[in-house]
């Protein structure tokens, strides 16, 4: 699976995309913010500051963003979008095809999204991510009719999983050989026992 940064938005035009300009700035100020939230938490950072690290006016942001955290959704919504289309291409029959792709990105972003989710974020940060997640479990389990209980179970996933990954970012900085494999596996451990290993 080709790995997406949360906020790289470098991704090939489609018809109806914004123009090249447009897409210019919005990767600018995404990557202002992938540089910022390490170095600020999500609470520190205001749209001035982000126009500074991207070298865009601020007229210029609001002409595209209402605001950071609409920038901080729209990254949001790239990744979920990349991620929801591993669950076309099957994944081997995995329970769960996302969370290999999602696990390797929060990995190889692991500084970013220990702002997002640590204690340096906004409960708004932590609440969108847990959209996130909600959404990708909930399209894994895609069916004509949900299962009794099917919105419960999501959440319950999705909450799990939020967790375990906060878990892992903070023994991360204590131990650095817990790779996205060995969480892909715990995770499934957790909610799968009786699964068929691969």
């Amino acid at each position: 699976m080709q790995k997406r940064k949360l906020l790289d938005p470098a991704r090939h035009p489609t018809p109806g995309s914004p123009d090249r300009r447009v897409r210019k700035t919005r990767e600018a100020l995404r990557g202002a913010l992938l540089q910022l939230l390490p170095e600020l938490g999500w609470d520190g950072i205001d749209v001035a500051m982000l126009c500074a690290r991207a070298d865009v006016a601020r007229s210029t942001f609001y002409l595209h963003y209402t605001d950071k955290a609409a920038l901080l959704h729209g990254a949001f919504e790239d990744l979920q979008s990349h991620l929801l289309s591993s669950l076309d291409a099957g994944a081997d029959g995995a329970p769960f095809p996302f969370l290999p792709g999602l696990l390797a990105h929060v990995h190889e972003q692991r500084a970013v999204f220990r702002a997002l989710l640590g204690r340096r974020s906004g409960q708004v940060v932590q609440d969108h991510f847990r959209d996130v997640l909600v959404a990708l479990f909930s399209g894994a389990a895609r069916r004509p009719r949900p299962a009794p209980g099917h919105d419960a179970r999501v959440q319950m996933l999705a909450g799990s999983l939020f967790q375990l990954l906060v878990w892992w970012l903070g023994s991360g900085r204590r131990d650095a050989s817990t790779g996205p494999d060995a969480i892909e596996a715990l995770f499934l451990d957790f909610v799968a026992p009786d699964r068929v290993t691969r």
